[in-house]
């Protein structure tokens, strides 16, 4: 059992009393603590020339320095390894440890087990497309992107957010179920576009969406979904059904200025945040079949604060910035 550790003050009267004269006989006595006590406390003071508490170094590794140099390595040229790979890697050379004690010399490292972000796949042409459009945009006023209309296509599922929640129950009981469906209970596709004036229309696409149903789309709901006049610049991607020739067509004879926009960049969209915040505020309401999917997909659209979108819009040089700084590559956004 460990004894009790003295005070400071005590340890600081050894040393003067020590200092005074006073024999390690003499100071156990009038202290009421032994002898040895008091030969441990002044040898300490002696060496060190303080009475504090001192660190103490703990349990000594089982991994040497070399190896704890070559698993933060590992980990840094390697971020996709498993900490598996690396406990099996660390045994071949006989240090056997477990997983934790490999995750803690990663973390002091200052490396981190995160989920990956999923981004678009690249090649050199896409990222030579978006760099062009970052540059040739990135000196444009705030006012020439207040005047975009922003839109896209998304899916939503029904149990997609839902699917997993964490419940405290006791042990082998079925209580606090959350209901499943094969095939997470379907889902819906909706088109909707906003501007830096809020958000426009939000539309359900019913079957496959073809080049004249997106038409239909936009002849029903864009100039409505506009809220910026007449002269607005719409943005879409470069999906075959936008961009087939009836559909440009359609816009020029609606006067009606399309983006050019690169290919393969949604991180270039700032709908993808909408498109993010509402998937998660659709599901805190617990949509039970289609039909409540495809109203609150609509409810929580209509929600979306002006501000938000302007938030989004007016930050929008710093996308183009953060493309210029990545040669095109992803990024953050």
């Amino acid at each position: 059992m460990k004894n009790k550790e003295h005070t400071r003050q005590v340890r600081d009267t050894v040393v003067k009393k020590f200092k005074a004269g006073f024999g390690y006989k003499k100071i156990s006595q009038a202290l009421n603590i032994p002898r040895s006590t008091v030969q441990a406390i002044i040898l300490k003071w002696k060496e060190y020339q303080t009475t504090a508490n001192l660190p103490r170094p703990g349990r000594p590794s089982k991994l040497s320095a070399h190896t704890r140099r070559r698993l933060i390595r590992d980990a840094a040229k390697r971020p996709m390894i498993t900490l598996d790979a690396m406990q099996r890697s660390t045994a071949e050379v006989g240090d056997s440890v477990h997983r934790t004690t490999i995750s803690r010399i990663l973390y002091k490292s200052g490396l981190y087990g995160r989920v990956a972000r999923r981004k678009p796949f690249l090649k050199d042409i896409h990222k030579k497309c978006c760099l062009k459009f970052a540059t040739s945009h990135l000196g444009d006023t705030p006012n020439m992107w207040k005047k975009v209309l922003w839109s896209d296509e998304t899916k939503i599922e029904l149990f997609g957010n839902n699917a997993k929640r964490y419940v405290w129950r006791k042990s082998n009981t079925a209580e606090h179920t959350i209901p499943t469906v094969k095939n997470g209970g379907g889902s819906i596709m909706v088109w909707a576009c906003f501007s830096s004036a809020g958000t426009g229309k939000m539309v359900k696409i019913d079957g496959k969406m073809d080049g004249a149903k997106y038409r239909t789309i936009l002849e029903e709901n864009l100039m409505e979904s506009g809220r910026l006049g007449l002269r607005f610049v719409f943005q879409q991607d470069n999906d075959p059904k936008h961009k087939a020739k009836s559909t440009m067509e359609w816009f020029k004879n609606k006067h009606i200025q399309v983006l050019e926009w690169p290919s393969q960049s949604p991180n270039r969209n700032p709908i993808e945040n909408l498109w993010k915040e509402l998937k998660t505020a659709v599901h805190k309401c617990s949509p039970s079949n289609l039909t409540e999917l495809e109203l609150f997909c609509k409810q929580e659209w209509e929600k979306m604060s002006v501000s938000r979108c302007a938030k989004l819009i007016e930050t929008y040089p710093k996308r183009l910035t953060a493309v210029i700084a990545a040669k095109g590559g992803a990024t953050k956004y």
